[in-house]
């Protein structure tokens, strides 16, 4: 028999967050997305609360909470701002190769001291000409008498270049293609790590995106996460899984548009009568809200079954094609409904419909995406 309700632990969290969201977050969006900064104090404030690391082990300094519950605080910090939400949630995308392919050592040598403190992780996989494809990549890591040395330039990076801890790919074999790449974790601190240009971006403006610079990184043969070669298997694993996180955050972008949009709806006063009784603004508030119950729910089934250790990727691309989606079209329609004002930056809905933009883009374009859930449903009735 199915449930769908919360227990008292998660109910007790999903409250924490939605009240960090509504009376630490949303109070400061506005002014950060303005200044397209990090908000350092809120970033403190968020890990002394214990909503940082959300997924990583208690044993390695994290919650330990599994990742349905992950994907309950991410659509409420979502709501709040999904530009510091995503701040915090690059910790535990740093953290998950080290998850999966660490050994016990790396896990509590990296992951343990960064989870002690307020500190950013970052995953440096997107290079200038490779996107979505990561089968060939231009960073490399040579080994060099005793250690591997890395050279070269990641793009479009989450906490680039302000990050305590990256987990970076480049190839060490690049003759072999993808069986040439390889993962490595390696501290910010390290000479000749940098970060370089920072992107001017349209939304997600409170989150630092910028270039990260690798010019003859030393790093350890200890710092090799898993095999030499085994880069884009962890890449994939890794991926597969956070682009149920990124269906969260956009799960929050559109239930706050909705919110918002029905308020306003109920306020505002047109020919004499609040707009929400005008039919038309009814069937965009009906189409928005079953849009968004329906993006939680297949974002629901998804983490759930990765918490059974049965990820499914066909699953995982769909929620986060259709939460994106829907939250692209639940944020424009709210703009929409709010009319002029929608339109101002100073009334927070335009703000979202930039957020929500980039849910198409990124972990794996939309385009991506389908053509993994299209091959992926050609393979399972090829024998129907």
């Amino acid at each position: 028999m199915l449930d769908f309700s919360l227990t008292e632990e998660q109910t007790m969290i999903r409250n924490l967050a939605r009240r960090f969201a509504d009376e630490v977050l949303a109070p400061v969006a506005l002014e950060y997305d303005e200044k397209e900064e990090i908000p350092w104090d809120v970033v403190r404030e968020a890990h002394r609360l214990g909503l940082m690391n959300l997924d990583i082990p208690v044993a390695y300094g994290g919650q330990g909470l599994d990742f349905f519950t992950t994907c309950i605080v991410m659509e409420e910090l979502a709501t709040g701002c999904a530009g510091i939400m995503h701040t915090l949630e690059a910790n535990s995308l740093m953290a998950r190769p080290l998850l999966l392919y660490g050994s016990e050592e790396q896990k509590r040598a990296f992951l343990l001291p960064h989870c002690r403190e307020p500190r950013l992780g970052a995953l440096a996989l997107t290079e200038p000409e490779h996107g979505s494809d990561v089968t060939t990549l231009s960073t490399r890591a040579e080994f060099q008498d005793d250690s591997y040395i890395i050279n070269g330039r990641k793009c479009f990076i989450t906490n680039g270049g302000v990050a305590d801890l990256y987990t970076v790919f480049p190839a060490t074999d690049p003759s072999q293609g993808p069986k040439g790449l390889s993962c490595f974790v390696v501290p910010g601190n390290q000479p000749g790590l940098s970060g370089g240009r920072k992107e001017r971006k349209m939304g997600l403006r409170s989150s630092h995106t910028a270039d990260v610079i690798f010019d003859g990184v030393r790093v350890p043969p200890e710092n090799l996460v898993g095999l030499a070669g085994q880069g884009y298997r962890i890449a994939m694993d890794t991926l597969e899984v956070f682009r149920i996180l990124a269906a969260a955050g956009s799960v929050g972008i559109a239930r706050s548009a909705l919110e918002k949009a029905c308020r306003y709806a109920g306020q505002r006063q047109q020919f004499g009568r609040p707009i929400g009784s005008n039919q038309a603004i009814q069937v965009l508030l009906a189409d928005m809200g079953t849009a968004v119950e329906a993006a939680r729910l297949l974002v629901w089934r998804a983490a759930w079954l990765a918490d059974q250790g049965r990820a499914d990727g066909k699953l995982a691309a769909m929620a986060k094609t259709y939460a994106s989606d829907t939250a692209m079209k639940v944020t424009t329609d709210a703009v929409q409904i709010f009319g002029g004002y929608g339109y101002m930056r100073d009334y927070g809905i335009e703000k979202l419909m930039r957020d929500a933009k980039v849910g198409q883009i990124y972990e794996g374009t939309n385009q991506i995406q389908r053509l993994i859930v299209a091959r992926e449903l050609l393979k399972e009735h090829e024998h129907a």
